[in-house]
Formats: structure tokens, C-alpha cells, sequence
């Protein structure tokens, strides 16, 4: 197997620069048939990620933990239609839904 490279050259007169955190309150989703993967900022619970099965029931949870930990910004990444009941439960928690999906 080939060995990755860690050490990252940057070119003369670059600097690197810390990212600023654009919305606090964020929690991101990776939206499957089977399962949803939740992620809340790290210091909301203390276990900031989590994994629900699919049923309305578990997407109710989920809204539930979400307010829990003041969750105003959902940001979901799906590459199928189970998004769709996602976005109409957790529409009541968030008041920003952010979508990402792979296109072919």
C-alpha cells in the first residue's frame, strides 16, 4: 500500500489560516436507507455522534436530540430520495436545511 504523503508544501508567501466557524449551532447528517448518521458540535452531548435507524419514529429522535442540543442549522448529504421525510421532520427544529448530493 502506498504511504500518504502528511507534510503539505505550501507555496512561498502562503500561510495557513485556521477556518472561522460560519454557523456554531450546526449539525451534519449523512442520510442512508437504512441508517442516519447524526453529528452535533462536540461540546452539546456527550456523545456528538450518533447513528439512528430510518423508521418516522427515529427521524422524530432525531429532531429531539437536535432541539436538545440547539441545533438551528442541518446540513444533509444523501445520494437517494430518503431525504425527503428527513427534510419534513427536521424542518420543525432548523430553521436553515442545507442539501448536498452526489451527482453522476
Amino acid at each position: 500500500m502506498a504511504q500518504r504523503n502528511r507534510s503539505l508544501r505550501l507555496k512561498p508567501g502562503q500561510s495557513r489560516v485556521a477556518l472561522t466557524i460560519t454557523h456554531p449551532n450546526a449539525a451534519g447528517i449523512d442520510i442512508g436507507s437504512a441508517a442516519h448518521f447524526v453529528a452535533v458540535p462536540p461540546d452539546r452531548d456527550d456523545e456528538p455522534v450518533r447513528e439512528f435507524p430510518s423508521f418516522t419514529v427515529d427521524l422524530n429522535a432525531i429532531a429531539d436530540w437536535l432541539q436538545a442540543c440547539r441545533v438551528d442549522t442541518v446540513a444533509m448529504e444523501f445520494t437517494g430520495v430518503y431525504w425527503i421525510p428527513c427534510s419534513s421532520c427536521w424542518s420543525r427544529v432548523a430553521s436553515r436545511c442545507c442539501w448536498s448530493t452526489r451527482v453522476t
